[in-house]
């Protein structure tokens, strides 16, 4: 029977937690690198037991931790990142400079027919390669080189470059967010960017839909199947787009709140989306205080809500823009960490959840492994 490893990325280490095809009973391991924020863990689509992780220490600086055996030893790679021409420099909100820095990585994204080949999106919004399994690695300086770069502002948490979208059908058109400059697509393997934010707004602050940049995306996500079709959570309004991002337009629909930071895709069902909604963009908890799921079945507009096994009162937690995933079995499976340590799981593609942990250290990502 097939099974799932989940990988969690914490404020204070990591976890993995592994169960059968039933996801009924979890065993949990770690917590690795105990102590150190641990922003991202992901696995190679192209080898189950190829595992890394993305360590931010104050005393170490970034760190890349690999594992050769689905994370039951681990060795630090790729600890310089090699950057090419000037860091450059930025501007903030009062136009005063602010020269470039690398702070951390935020995601990590393996190629998914090359266990050697995997992007790193770090703040500040710089795009890396590596083609030897994470142990060097250089960077794709046509993002940064953008004639918009210089304009890019950090949002809440950082000028993070968090998304990182590479088509199945065409390893040469990749897409990736930043927060808070927003979408930009690349056709020729990352030599060179556009912008793909027509249609977006924010509102009080860049009221103009034709803004080139500037807009605080919270996360993308798309089906493998139908790479074209992109659906964003952003700093308010849920949108999709179905050209690969040249357009937009907002899905929100009936959502009580169409603020939140992850959003997801059914692995199967390429028009079931799901996302996290939170009160707003101070408040940071669900709406009324009640942790909801919503899931559109009709690729946005219609919302239902998904509470069964979620706590429905007195919540006051947040899920975070890597904190849900989706495994490939059938029923699809979702997994949804919180600020509050808590991991819950739904066998059933959302209709009943049940927490796989709790009282972790605030999750701050989870990835799923579908294992064979």
């Amino acid at each position: 029977m097939s099974g799932v490893r989940v990988l969690v990325g914490t404020r204070k280490g990591a976890f993995i937690l592994t169960s059968d095809g039933r996801r009924e009973q979890w065993g949990i391991a770690g917590p690795l690198f105990g102590g150190w924020e641990i922003y991202h863990v992901q696995g190679s689509p192209a080898d189950p037991d190829r595992l890394w992780a993305a360590q931010s220490t104050g005393w170490f600086g970034q760190l890349i931790q690999r594992s050769h055996d689905g994370g039951a030893s681990w060795e630090p790679v790729g600890n310089e990142f090699r950057y090419d021409g000037m860091p450059g420099t930025h501007q903030w909100y009062d136009g005063t400079p602010h020269p470039w820095e690398f702070a951390r990585v935020w995601h990590l994204a393996p190629a998914l027919d090359d266990p050697e080949t995997l992007y790193a999106g770090v703040e500040d919004a710089g795009l890396f390669r590596s083609v030897d399994g994470g142990l060097t690695w250089h960077e794709l300086p046509g993002l940064r080189g953008h004639g918009s770069g210089s304009s890019w502002q950090p949002g809440a948490g950082g000028m993070c470059l968090h998304t990182i979208l590479v088509d199945p059908t065409d390893a040469a058109r990749m897409v990736v967010a930043i927060s808070a400059a927003g979408v930009f697509r690349s056709e020729d393997g990352g030599e060179s960017w556009h912008a793909a934010n027509r249609g977006l707004q924010s509102e009080g602050y860049i009221p103009d839909p034709d803004a080139e940049v500037g807009h605080c995306v919270h996360k993308l996500a798309v089906h493998p199947e139908r790479p074209d079709v992109l659906f964003m959570q952003k700093h308010w309004d849920v949108m999709r787009s179905d050209d690969g991002g040249q357009s937009w337009r907002e899905v929100s629909g009936n959502l009580p709140s169409d603020f939140g930071f992850p959003i997801a895709v059914h692995a199967h069902e390429p028009d079931t989306v799901y996302v996290v909604p939170i009160t707003s963009d101070a408040e940071h908890y669900p709406p009324d205080a009640r942790l909801r799921v919503y899931r559109s079945r009709t690729g946005g507009g219609e919302w239902e809500p998904l509470t069964t096994g979620l706590p429905q009162s007195h919540c006051y937690v947040n899920v975070l823009r890597d904190a849900m995933a989706v495994d490939a079995l059938d029923p699809c499976g979702l997994y949804v960490g919180t600020t509050g340590g808590q991991v819950y799981a739904s066998a059933d593609a959302g209709d009943s959840w049940h927490p796989i942990v709790r009282d972790l250290p605030a999750v701050l990502s989870v990835e799923v492994q579908t294992l064979p």
